[in-house]
């Protein structure tokens, strides 16, 4: 770890690297703290020593060794520690905000209104009968809501025309290219021109 990158940072940084809770990723360090090791996701953390306040901890996943740092004690134990805002940290800010701008596979609860290029995979729980609309280009369109879920929650996903019969109820599908807007309240998912639902697995 460079010395310029402050601790909290750094466990920002390994949060957002390799996809772990920051707050899980800090529980997990204390519980190594206690019981010389923990995990966290894929990661693996060992209490290597302790030097007066000073741990040692070293980070694995697999073979792989992912980082080898000190820190104080008192800093990791501290229930007002910078440690226990780590999703607060300008690291993972930085990222969410990059992240949200460009193609990233996420869940249905990590939606938020405005994300786009959005990479997402479903099951299709619900489809409504369509109806038809007459859009601001002056025609007449098919409009369907399907609602589609995983194990974070569900949403609804806007479908016109071809796409309303592209999928059926009980399907798997991959969105890609998809975006976020609020319609009514509700928080909804639709395809632009460049999007596409991928079926993966088809129960029809």
């Amino acid at each position: 770890m460079r010395s310029k990158v402050s601790i909290d940072e750094y466990l920002a940084f390994l949060s957002i690297k390799y996809e772990v809770d920051p707050d899980n990723l800090v529980n997990a360090l204390i519980s190594a703290d206690e019981n010389k090791e923990s995990t966290c996701g894929n990661l693996l953390i060992n209490c290597r020593s302790k030097q007066s306040d000073k741990i040692i901890f070293l980070i694995t996943t697999g073979p792989k060794v992912v980082g080898q740092f000190s820190m104080s004690e008192k800093l990791l134990l501290e229930q007002n520690s910078p440690l226990r805002n780590l999703a607060k940290t300008n690291a993972l800010q930085r990222h969410l905000t990059k992240r949200n701008k460009g193609p990233h596979s996420v869940r249905i609860g990590d939606l938020r209104t405005g994300m786009r290029q959005v990479t997402l995979k479903a099951k299709v729980l619900e489809i409504a009968t369509p109806t038809q609309v007459f859009t601001r280009f002056g025609n007449y369109a098919s409009v369907a809501n399907a609602v589609i879920g995983d194990d974070t929650g569900t949403v609804k996903l806007c479908l016109w025309n071809e796409q309303i019969g592209s999928v059926s109820i009980g399907d798997m599908i991959e969105l890609q290219s998809a975006h976020v807007s609020t319609f009514r309240g509700e928080q909804q998912l639709r395809i632009g021109k460049n999007g596409l639902i991928n079926v993966l697995e088809s129960m029809s």
